[in-house]
């Protein structure tokens, strides 16, 4: 057992505050590792201000994890000391029902195990996430980081990155597509640079003007002001592929009008309460579909990864102290970032 330094939440109204904990001894399919940066998703807060009514407490977030491995287990074959590697948003999972055979561990029918606030599939007990200096993770879920990126900005690629790649990849998005992407954030911006790496056409759909000149930086070919109908309806009937990020409760339906025949829109953000429902119709006489999609299995997790490694692709960040993570939520709610908080996690060691 290792003495590990965190940040927990005790309840849904305190603040996180500094917290120990014991990693478990290494198991044979071990990896121990430094945490050295941990991004900060907005699953993170929803967790720690128990906004999905499931939280355990006390819970360590963090689940956009990289770090240096210190130690392995005695079966442990991919990975050595020193390697450079990343943990995401889930630890384990049944690895034999269907889902789990074909490589999408987070659709496991039986339930994976999340970074944080899952419960250990051999103890029982709660997962602790990457708020935290050491980690422990059975190796079938551990990733490689490209050693030409930034790992600090490798950090977000390990949600907000595989969450705006699994569906760009299930749904096409390549050469000859049009793809739209709804919402300029921690999600938003990956999927605009995800998707013009893939050669798309793309266009970002924003409700403020002042993230125009941003939009066309990260690689969006068009920006459209979405309380604009004028603007919104230049577009009707035209996209391959819309990917929703946005994590709060709108209308639908104008997005869908803008589905050609046999388009689909899919939703990544996870808002609190459910969208208001669309109207049928309009899915029914373009043949449209509404998806949803969860992240990615471990092996799409990597190819992303390496996809990165490959166009010079990481999340643009700012860089905080754990000491400074209430103040990042707060702002975090007011979409103040650009795009994405990484906690240092040698604050807490210093």
């Amino acid at each position: 057992m290792n003495t590990t330094h965190a940040y927990a939440a005790h309840d849904a109204t305190s603040k996180l505050a500094p917290f120990e904990l014991q990693r478990r001894a290494l198991r044979d399919h071990d990896v121990q590792m430094d945490v050295l940066f941990c991004g900060v998703c907005h699953s993170d807060l929803h967790t720690a201000r128990d906004e999905w009514k499931n939280t355990v407490y006390p819970a360590v977030p963090g689940h956009e994890i990289v770090g240096c491995v210190t130690a392995v287990g005695p079966q442990v074959s991919n990975y050595k000391v020193g390697d450079l590697v990343g943990v995401g948003c889930l630890v384990d999972s049944c690895r034999t029902c269907p889902s789990c055979k074909e490589g999408l561990e987070q659709y496991c029918e039986v339930g994976f195990v999340g970074t944080y606030n899952g419960q250990d599939r051999v103890t029982g007990e709660n997962t602790y996430g990457g708020y935290s200096t050491a980690i422990v993770v059975d190796e079938a879920f551990v990733l490689r980081v490209p050693k030409n990126l930034d790992p600090a900005g490798v950090a977000p690629l390990l949600c907000a990155g595989i969450t705006t790649y699994s569906p760009l990849r299930q749904w096409g998005a390549g050469p000859g597509k049009k793809v739209g992407i709804v919402g300029l954030g921690g999600l938003g911006h990956m999927g605009v640079k995800l998707a013009h790496a893939m050669g798309a056409h793309v266009v970002l759909f924003t409700t403020s003007t002042s993230k125009i000149e941003d939009a066309k930086r990260l690689g969006a070919d068009e920006v459209v002001i979405s309380r604009n109908p004028d603007e919104m309806a230049a577009h009707a009937n035209s996209f391959d592929l819309i990917v929703n990020t946005v994590a709060a409760p709108h209308d639908l339906n104008p997005f869908i009008n803008l589905l050609r025949r046999d388009g689909t829109m899919t939703l990544v953000g996870a808002p609190e309460h459910d969208h208001p429902s669309p109207q049928v119709f309009n899915l029914i006489m373009k043949r449209r579909r509404l998806a949803g999609s969860l992240i990615g299995g471990i092996a799409e997790t990597q190819e992303m990864l390496d996809f990165c490694g490959e166009h010079g692709i990481t999340s643009d960040i700012e860089m905080i102290p754990m000491q400074k993570v209430n103040e990042a939520y707060e702002r975090m709610l007011k979409s103040d970032v650009k795009y994405r908080f990484v906690i240092d996690i040698d604050s807490m060691r210093k």
